[in-house]
């Protein structure tokens, strides 16, 4: 895009070429949420016992506690579905950011040790203060995923020629290698098996009603400031010489988005487990969808990353009934694939 000189700063910030997509962002958006409202009615219907979806829509408009299937809906299927929509959503929108602000195409909260360091936290709280309560484990969750990302980039950033993506890769595996061997130590020790294999499995089942009212709070905050913050993350993401040169604190906005990071995947590994691949995969295919705008890459993020983790659900309930299979599993069937693809494509720009 060519400026004329007589162009005022404002008018040459309005005018950064983002390349986007409205209508396929549309699109993508509508599209979702109906297929996402589909996922959600199957998720709740699904199960030992299939209920069909006219019982499904009373239990939810018109609950009436003395029928069984009701209570069966409104007791354990529908804050499981619920928690798989919110879960998928912060894991897609938390590695959205992380690529946007490190504009490193490998970043995602599994893959930088976020995850791990959550668990890590979640292992220590189950060792030495068992029966702590949700609203406690999810702070230290927070912390944990701190701690795990700190470390990351602090040994990615120890080399030579600074953090490139392959360098901040091997990190982050190097580092959740580490807390997932310690968790499992504090696991064998402490005789804390049973409470953590559902983190390290992943899923949604057995999410009670009180877990999501203390997380929705902290997600909806945190999925508030993304959207604050959209505008400047997709500045950022073009460049940090064309974000400082259009006068963006760059170092305020990639702390806000970290915290916001830390927030979103401590969140959502406290309610759910460490699923790895949700927030790799999606931002990678809505930004082909739909382009380069983190105005539209958020909230697209956030609904395709809530398909995927309600559908993936839904498969680990069918695969081997009555038994079901780790979500965790199932959805890194498709993330290692795709992290070895670009992996392979960032080795070759090297």
């Amino acid at each position: 895009m060519i400026l004329s000189e007589s162009v005022n700063p404002t008018e040459e910030k309005a005018a950064v070429p983002f390349r986007t997509r409205p209508f396929a962002a549309s699109l993508v958006l509508i599209g979702g949420l109906i297929a996402l409202l589909a996922g959600l009615g199957l998720s709740i219907s699904l199960g030992a016992a299939d209920i069909r979806l006219i019982t499904v829509w009373q239990a939810i408009f018109s609950f009436q506690p003395d029928v069984t299937q009701h209570q069966i809906i409104q007791e354990l299927r529908l804050p499981r579905a619920i928690a798989g929509a919110m879960v998928g959503a912060c894991f897609a929108v938390a590695g959205a950011i992380m690529q946007g602000i490190t504009r490193n195409p490998l970043a995602d909260s599994g893959l930088l040790g976020v995850n791990a360091g959550a668990g890590f936290a979640l292992a220590l709280c189950f060792a030495f203060f068992p029966g702590m309560p949700f609203m406690y484990l999810i702070m230290y969750s927070f912390v944990g995923a701190a701690l795990g990302a700190g470390m990351v980039y602090g040994i990615g950033s120890i080399a030579k020629n600074g953090l490139t993506p392959f360098r901040l890769a091997m990190s982050g595996a190097a580092v959740g290698a580490l807390l997932v061997a310690l968790s499992e130590g504090l696991q064998l020790y402490f005789r804390i098996g049973q409470d953590m294999a559902f983190w390290y499995a992943g899923g949604v089942a057995g999410t009670k009603w009180l877990q999501l009212k203390i997380m929705f709070p902290w997600v909806a905050a945190a999925m508030i400031g993304t959207i604050l913050l959209s505008r400047s993350i997709t500045v950022l993401s073009l460049g940090e010489e064309l974000a400082v040169g259009l006068g963006q604190r760059t170092g305020l906005v990639k702390v806000m988005a970290l915290i916001i990071v830390l927030v979103l995947a401590g969140a959502a590994v406290s309610a759910v487990g460490a699923i790895g691949f949700i927030g790799l995969v999606i931002p990678h295919v809505v930004r082909a969808l739909v382009g380069v705008d983190y105005r539209w890459i958020i909230p697209c993020s956030a609904v395709l990353g809530s398909l995927l983790m309600v559908f993936a659900d839904i498969a680990a309930r069918m695969i081997h009934p009555p038994y079901e299979t780790p979500v965790g599993a199932l959805i890194a069937l498709i993330g290692v694939p795709f992290f070895l693809y670009l992996v392979r494509k960032e080795r070759r720009e090297l």
